[in-house]
This record gives C-alpha cells, sequence and structure tokens, in this order.
C-alpha cells in the first residue's frame, strides 16, 4: 500500500515537468513558421503549468525523488519563463508571469518549513532571481525587436514626408504652371494661333519637368540600389530659369535680385530649401493671386545670414485664402519647419494694399571682405 502511494506521489510530483516540457516541445517540434504562431500563444499553458507546480508544491508529501523533479521542473519552467517574455502578447503575458514567477521562487519553502521567517524570505528572493533573469533574457530580443520596427516605421514616415514635400513643391509648381498656360492658349488659339503654339511649348516644358521630378521621387522609393541617380535638387543658380519661366507663363512680372556672394554663401542643402521656398512662394501667387501684376524675390546678405523676401502685388480679396494656406497643408507649415531645422526662420503675411509678403532669414557663410 506504502509503495503505490509513494509510485501516486511520485507520478503527480512528475506532472508538472512533464506538462511543461511537453508545451515546448509542442511548440518548437513544428515547421518554422508554424511554431513562430505557437511560440505566441504559451502564455496560458505556461500558466497551467505554474499553476500546477505551486499545487504540487504545497499539497503532495516531500520526498528525494520528488525534490528532483522540482528541480526539473524549474529549470523548464524558466525556459517557458524566457519564451513567453519573448514571444506572447503583452496582455497574456501580465496574466502569465506572477505565477510562473512564483512558482520558481516558492517550490523549495515546503522543504524548510521549520525554519523562520525571514529564512523563508531570503530563500525565495534567492530563487526569484533565476525567474527575473529568464525574463530579461526573453524581454531583451523583444525590445531590441520593437526599437527595430520602431526605427523602420519612424523612417518610413520620414521618407513619405519627404516624397509629399517633393511632390507640392516641385510637381505642384509645373502643374499650376500647365494650368496657366492651357487657360491662356483656349484664349487665344481663334484669334493669334502662334501665341497658341509659344503656349503649348511652354506646357511641354512644364510636364517634363514634373516628370523629372516624378522620376526622383520613384526613384527615392526604390532605394540607393535602385538605378543611377537623377541630377540633384535645384538650388539658387537655378531661379533665374524659374523667374524666367514663370513670368513668360502668365500675366504676372516676376523679378529677382540675386547678388553673386549670396549663392556662394549658402551652402547645398539650404541653397535647396531657398530654392523651395521660392517655387512655393511662386506658386501661392498662381493659386491664391492670379491678378498680381508683380512678384519680386529679394535676397539679401548679412554677416551671418542671407535674407530671402518674395513680395506680391495681389489684391485684397486674395487674403483670406492666403491665410487658411499659410496655416495647413504641406507648404508653408513644411517649409517652415525646414527652415527652422537648418537654423533660420521663415513667416508669411499681408503687406501693402492687399499683397503678399513671404520672408525667409537662412543661415549662410559670407566671404570676408578684403580690405
Amino acid at each position: 500500500m506504502g509503495e503505490s502511494a509513494g509510485l501516486v506521489v511520485g507520478v503527480l510530483g512528475a506532472l508538472p515537468s512533464l506538462a511543461a516540457a511537453g508545451t515546448l516541445v509542442w511548440a518548437v517540434g513544428c515547421p518554422r513558421a508554424t511554431a513562430r504562431r505557437r511560440l505566441g500563444r504559451l502564455a496560458r499553458p505556461a500558466t497551467v503549468c505554474a499553476v500546477l507546480s505551486l499545487v504540487t508544491s504545497f499539497a503532495l508529501p516531500k520526498t528525494g525523488a520528488g525534490s528532483g523533479w522540482k528541480l526539473a521542473e524549474v529549470a523548464v519552467l524558466l525556459l517557458l519563463l524566457a519564451v513567453v517574455s519573448r514571444w506572447s502578447p503583452l496582455r497574456e503575458l501580465a496574466s502569465a508571469l506572477p505565477p510562473a514567477a512564483l512558482a520558481v521562487a516558492l517550490w523549495p519553502l515546503p522543504l524548510v518549513a521549520g525554519e523562520s521567517f525571514a529564512e523563508a524570505v531570503g530563500i525565495a528572493t534567492f530563487w526569484l532571481l533565476p525567474a527575473v533573469a529568464a525574463v530579461v533574457a526573453g524581454a531583451y530580443p523583444r525590445r531590441q525587436e520593437l526599437r527595430r520596427r520602431s526605427a523602420v516605421a519612424e523612417a518610413r514616415s520620414a521618407q513619405r514626408l519627404q516624397l509629399s514635400r517633393d511632390l507640392h513643391d516641385f510637381v505642384a509648381h509645373d502643374i499650376s504652371g500647365i494650368v496657366v498656360q492651357a487657360q491662356a492658349a483656349r484664349f487665344v488659339a481663334t484669334t493669334d494661333p502662334s501665341q497658341a503654339l509659344h503656349a503649348l511649348e511652354r506646357i511641354e516644358k512644364a510636364g517634363l519637368s514634373a516628370l523629372a521630378a516624378m522620376d526622383r521621387t520613384v526613384q527615392m522609393l526604390h532605394g540607393p540600389e535602385a538605378a543611377p541617380a537623377t541630377e540633384p535638387l535645384p538650388g539658387v543658380s537655378q531661379l533665374p530659369c524659374l523667374i524666367e519661366d514663370f513670368t513668360s507663363a502668365g500675366a504676372t512680372e516676376a523679378h529677382l535680385d540675386l547678388p553673386p556672394p549670396v549663392a556662394e554663401a549658402l551652402s547645398r542643402e539650404v541653397g535647396s530649401a531657398a530654392y523651395r521656398i521660392v517655387v512655393e512662394a511662386l506658386t501661392n501667387v498662381r493659386r491664391h493671386a492670379p491678378g498680381a501684376s508683380r512678384v519680386t524675390v529679394v535676397f539679401t546678405p548679412t554677416a551671418t545670414t542671407v535674407e530671402l523676401r518674395v513680395t506680391d502685388d495681389g489684391d485684397a480679396r486674395s487674403a483670406p485664402a492666403r491665410r487658411r494656406a499659410s496655416r495647413g497643408g504641406l507648404g508653408l507649415p513644411a517649409l517652415t519647419e525646414h527652415a527652422q531645422a537648418l537654423g533660420g526662420t521663415l513667416s508669411a503675411g499681408p503687406h501693402g494694399d492687399g499683397g503678399w509678403q513671404l520672408t525667409a532669414v537662412l543661415p549662410a557663410t559670407l566671404p570676408k571682405e578684403t580690405p
């Protein structure tokens, strides 16, 4: 009778170890794709194994063989803790960690039932340390994976923002020019076909420029390993052509005041930002102040900066639309952030009798004058 009772106790004592080991074998003993899903569903089986371990620790009589099973059981529970900390969803992880950690920390207490409370606490604390180490071993790669995914998501978001800015700053400008030229060609087609032909030529040029910007954007999407890059983003040296094209595309006359030292003083990045600012200002004139007769683009160098002013003489009716445009969208707000990131400032507001003025102050390295 005593031998059969001991056999039953031994089987019950081995049950948590066998259950925990069987759970791990079930999770990893399958193809890799299936194993990944199963590893993410181990939180509940781990909780069941931990509860079984706690029950057998305090409900069964202690024997030497039972202690051996407990050590094996603790080792398998520690593996379960690490796997659950690595793969399980956070909600299920929160319910699985406490019972598993308690099962590891409290298993020796029935063996030292005659010891003082302080010694029992010390023993439990000592055995809690492996549980903490197992959780850290599983949580660290989980945290690294989350950080990697977050970095990838931020990089993709920054790339999408850059692409949207390129499309807005360059493609929108060219398309607005196409619209203006198409409207002009429609009015002069019957009375002066030669002017309509010139308008079509300018439409073709603006369309090719928009396609070039689109090609540059698509290559950015493909990454650095794609085909050879297109020409770099334009800078202040391309502003005379931009002003000439703007003037020839509509009724608004544009003038550029660009002192020679300015182009040399601006870095490549700052020069590209200045070009974008002028493009955005001219696009806004076409969209919100088509009745403006004159636009001036003036670069004024100072000791450490270059001040850029774009001023037009639009009518007062365009001011409300411009204020709405300056508060949202991808244009001026995005360029303001870009200018601030470069160490400069950008502001825009009404000027004169219904006109509008955009002012940007950008960092520069001006050559020193020789005495």
